[in-house]
């Protein structure tokens, strides 16, 4: 989720109920932007802490003595696509899963405003989108995949809605480490450092817990949190 800021005034393309309530989509000036029952999720300026969300993943994996060949990664939120794009332009990747809760937000991505970042990702035989929500998703299935890359809050402090609190609890992570294969890396994208959380990675079992950083133009750096299940 990349934060940005203009002074133009924003012109509402799309505004919706959802299942989890109003979603809307507007551009700012040459941004557009995802807004959740009043709340900034991301926007287009960047895509550099969503690209290194991906990329870290792959490398940690890499640097195990047996890497997979092809490695599958669940996706957590399609947001604006930056993710789901940079995964599918890389042919490493094997199986590509997004987690997408929002109907809105998919079907700006199939035929919307959003399908110029997200069209030849979707259209990749790798790509699979599950419309469904991500903490259920995840306490609930018995898939498993080499890389969990999160990316559905500003952080881990800073939830979008009040029942996704629990992704980041004692039970949130084991069902995270229960959905990667050993060895599995957990990728979670967050608007600010969180030590809080590193420590409860580590209560959790997880290993090689480090945080990875992204400098912005102003304020705290975007960081992504980063953990290994023991194989």
């Amino acid at each position: 989720m990349s934060l940005s800021y203009s002074y133009d005034t924003p012109e509402i393309l799309d505004r919706r109920e959802g299942p989890y309530g109003e979603v809307v989509l507007r551009r700012h000036g040459e941004l557009l932007q995802i807004i959740a029952n009043g709340c900034f999720l991301m926007d287009t300026s960047d895509g550099r802490s969503e690209r290194l969300l991906m990329d870290a993943a792959l490398d940690v994996l890499d640097g195990r003595p047996a890497p997979p060949a092809r490695p599958s990664v669940l996706i957590g939120g399609l947001g604006v696509g930056f993710s789901l794009a940079h995964a599918a332009a890389n042919p490493r990747w094997g199986r590509i899963t997004v987690v997408e809760r929002e109907p809105t937000i998919v079907d700006w991505h199939r035929g919307g405003p959003l399908s110029a970042l997200s069209a030849p990702a979707l259209a990749d035989p790798r790509t699979g989108i599950l419309e469904t929500d991500l903490v259920a998703f995840v306490n609930e299935t018995c898939a498993t995949y080499d890389a969990l890359c999160l990316d559905i809050d500003n952080g881990p402090g800073w939830t979008v809605t009040e029942g996704n609190d629990s992704l980041y609890s004692a039970g949130g992570l084991a069902s995270c480490a229960r959905v990667l294969n050993p060895g599995g890396v957990l990728a979670v994208w967050s608007a600010r450092p969180s030590p809080e959380f590193e420590g409860s990675l580590r209560n959790a079992g997880f290993q090689q817990v480090r945080t990875e950083e992204i400098p912005v133009a102003r304020g705290v750096p975007d960081v992504v949190h980063l953990a290994v299940r023991p194989g």
